[in-house]
Order: C-alpha cells, then sequence, then structure tokens
C-alpha cells in the first residue's frame, strides 16, 4: 500500500501536465492571448510540485554522511527549480498573455519578445537546477538503496534535457512530462524496499 501511495504522489504532477499540454496553446496570439494567461494563473502552483517525485523519495531528514549531503544539494536544486520556474511562468505566461491581451500585435511585439526573452533565461536556469538535484538525489539513494535506482535516474536526465525547451509543449512537451511520470515512478519503487545499510 505504501509503494503504491508513493508511486501515485510521484506521478500525480507530471501525468497532470501532460494532460495540460495537450491543451497549451502552442503559440500567441491575440486569439489565444486569454487562454495563455489564464492558464499560466492556473499552473504557477503546479510546475513545483514537479520536485515531489525527488523529494518524497528522498524523505524529510537528511543522515549525517554523504548520502545527507547529497540529500541536502537535491532539496536545494529542487527549491531553485521551483523558484526558477514560477518565475518563467509568471514572465512568458502571465505577464505576456495579459500584455498580449491588451494590445494590438504591433504594439505588443517587442515587449513579449522581451518578456519571453527573459522568460527562457529563468526557465533554463531552472531546468538546469533540476538536472542537478536528479543528480544529487540519485547520488542519495543509491547509496541508501543501491543500484536500481539508476535506471529512474536515466530516465529523468533524457527528460530534463528535452524538458530545457520543450515545457509543455505538444506534442515533445507532453512525452517530456509522462517520460518524467515513469522516471519518478522508477526512482521512487526501491525507495520502499528496505534500505542496503539497514540490511
Amino acid at each position: 500500500m505504501r509503494r503504491l501511495r508513493t508511486i501515485v504522489l510521484v506521478t500525480a504532477t507530471p501525468l497532470a501536465l501532460a494532460v495540460v499540454g495537450l491543451f497549451h496553446p502552442t503559440g500567441l496570439n491575440p486569439s489565444t492571448a486569454d487562454m495563455w494567461a489564464s492558464m499560466h494563473i492556473w499552473l504557477l502552483p503546479v510546475f513545483p510540485l514537479l520536485t515531489l517525485g525527488l523529494l518524497l523519495p528522498l524523505g524529510a531528514r537528511p543522515t549525517r554522511d554523504a548520502a545527507g549531503v547529497a540529500t541536502v544539494v537535491a532539496w536545494l536544486g529542487s527549491a531553485t527549480f521551483a523558484a526558477l520556474y514560477t518565475g518563467l511562468d509568471a514572465v512568458a505566461g502571465i505577464a505576456a498573455g495579459t500584455v498580449q491581451r491588451h494590445a494590438t500585435s504591433e504594439q505588443s511585439g517587442p515587449y513579449v519578445t522581451a518578456l519571453f526573452h527573459t522568460a527562457d533565461t529563468l526557465g533554463h536556469h531552472g531546468v538546469q537546477a533540476l538536472a542537478a538535484a536528479v543528480l544529487a538525489a540519485s547520488v542519495a539513494l543509491v547509496l541508501r538503496h543501491g543500484p536500481w535506482i539508476l535506471g529512474g535516474t536515466a530516465v529523468l536526465l533524457v527528460c530534463t534535457y528535452s524538458f530545457y525547451d520543450s515545457h509543455i509543449f505538444y506534442p515533445r512537451g507532453v512525452l517530456t512530462m509522462a517520460g518524467f511520470a515513469i522516471g519518478f515512478a522508477l526512482l521512487a519503487w526501491p525507495t520502499t524496499r528496505t534500505p542496503t545499510t539497514d540490511r
């Protein structure tokens, strides 16, 4: 039961984002501006929850060893991702959508471009922090649970590489989110077993 609950918790956010990605406008223009801005308001608290896929398997209390140090690094990387990707959603989603909604394309063009440039910078650094968190979490979990963690690590690193410029746009972004769900499940599955250090 614990294993099933953990898998549900770590896969819920990426699967929800994959579904949202099916309806996410592929571009911002006057006809999509309302949906674009509104969707990103709703998504604002959702992207940070992606890090649950790392935080739940790690647990809430770091140990005083190498695994504990790696855990803290993973926490910091996850927090950095949450902050920076929230910034991307606020700037490229809410702000750019609002500007597009209240101005003509000719008026809004330079401002929307500038907002996207800022948001892309935030998002890219956020995903880099997420990749660092994946690596650190994997080190901690391998030390505690053995090499069974590495399959999930490989899937998650491929997904972070894709996530760097795919967001949740269909089709690649949707597949990336589905991949995160698979990777988090593979990462979490061995952690519901007895740690190797306790055997």
